[in-house]
């Protein structure tokens, strides 16, 4: 008798130990939704005007700018500041020249979304920023956020 009731208070506890590994989970799209969950959230929580790409990188225009876009392959002279969910800032830099192909997929992505005298706000799935791996003070799996304000490219 006891050993079944030991059977049923584990299967009873089933779908709390499936939900606890989906959240855990490293699956790709599992991943891709909570991130665009939590980017929303974001957005709706800070009342910002938003556009998403294709890619899943979302946009934020503060200030148009002027002109034509960069290219993915382009040297941006920028200044930014890179940031997770929780508002700790990992990166931040002023007027530097930055030469895309070295940067994340998704800040390659969002950088081009601007033009000359272009602010705002590039927001990244863990994706296609650093991933499961993380990298320095950002943690696996972490949803990046980008201040940006392009200067000039060429």
């Amino acid at each position: 008798m006891k050993h079944h009731l030991k059977q049923i208070a584990i299967l009873g506890m089933l779908p709390l130990l499936l939900l606890i590994h989906a959240c855990n989970s490293d699956d790709p799209d599992e991943r891709a939704i909570r991130d665009r969950e939590k980017i929303l959230e974001y957005l709706e929580e800070n009342d910002l005007d938003y556009y998403e790409l294709e890619s899943g990188v979302f946009i934020v225009i503060e200030e148009e700018g002027i002109g034509s876009n960069p290219s993915e392959n382009s040297t941006v002279r920028m200044s930014y500041q890179g940031y997770l969910l929780n508002g700790e800032i990992f990166d931040s830099a002023t007027n530097v020249n930055i030469f895309l192909p070295n940067t994340v997929r998704g800040f390659r992505k969002g950088v081009v979304e601007f033009k000359r005298g272009g602010k705002g706000i590039i927001l990244i799935p863990s994706a296609l920023g650093y991933g499961t791996t993380g990298t320095g003070t950002v943690p696996r799996n972490s949803v990046l956020i980008f201040h940006v304000e392009i200067i000039d490219f060429t």
